[in-house]
């Protein structure tokens, strides 16, 4: 059963990062946060059976995806880091106001998942919080507290990855102004040209 959930991981994954970056639309330079329990992957309870094993199809293919938009991961660790997140230092010069941690992430302190991304990243740092535009959840860690507002739900075409349950969402701007407020763009060009003279603020 182990063997079959596990290669099943890469294609259940890739299906729901592609829809997410559809429907997100994201965009180059985009942060994606994932946060995972490969426990929750295998059937067992959160933070019970983590296993590399799981960890290694998602973070290849998370990153083969990530690649081919120009987008910037973050894999978030477990409770017992205060669900701090391990990034390529790389993304520090494109925010500045990101302060790394000293920690190095291990399976029984951060998790499977956060401990293989730590080691398979280039130059790996880890932060305390992260504003990311988009995220993926596999198995309820609980990665809303990374997510820039408004989160908005994203339904995943693969509702399970092994036995985790899977979560996303994107994030938009927030909607602000009242009732005269505009927020889509054709509607915004046609009052543009049609306003009459008097109705300034």
């Amino acid at each position: 059963m182990t063997d079959s959930i596990l290669s099943n991981i890469a294609e259940a994954l890739e299906t729901n990062l592609r829809e997410l970056v559809k429907v997100g639309n994201l965009r180059s330079g985009h942060i994606l946060i994932i946060g995972t329990s490969t426990s929750e992957i295998l059937g067992h309870r959160i933070g019970t059976s983590g296993t590399l094993d799981a960890a290694k199809p998602i973070f290849e293919t998370a990153q083969r995806i990530s690649r081919e938009f120009g987008l910037h991961l973050a894999f978030q660790c477990c409770e017992h880091l205060n669900r701090a997140i391990v990034i390529e230092e790389e993304l520090l010069s494109h925010m500045p106001q990101l302060e790394p941690v000293s920690v190095i992430p291990v399976p029984r302190a951060g998790g499977s998942m956060a401990s293989y991304a730590y080691r398979h990243f280039a130059k790996p740092v880890v932060v305390e919080t992260i504003q990311a535009h988009a995220g993926i959840d596999i198995g309820s860690t609980l990665i809303g507290m990374h997510l820039r507002p408004v989160a908005v739900p994203a339904r995943p075409p693969v509702r399970n990855i092994g036995h985790a349950y899977v979560t996303m969402a994107f994030t938009r701007p927030k909607l602000i102004g009242g009732t005269r407020a505009v927020y889509l763009p054709d509607e915004a060009e046609q009052l543009y040209h049609t306003a009459a003279p008097d109705a300034d603020c």
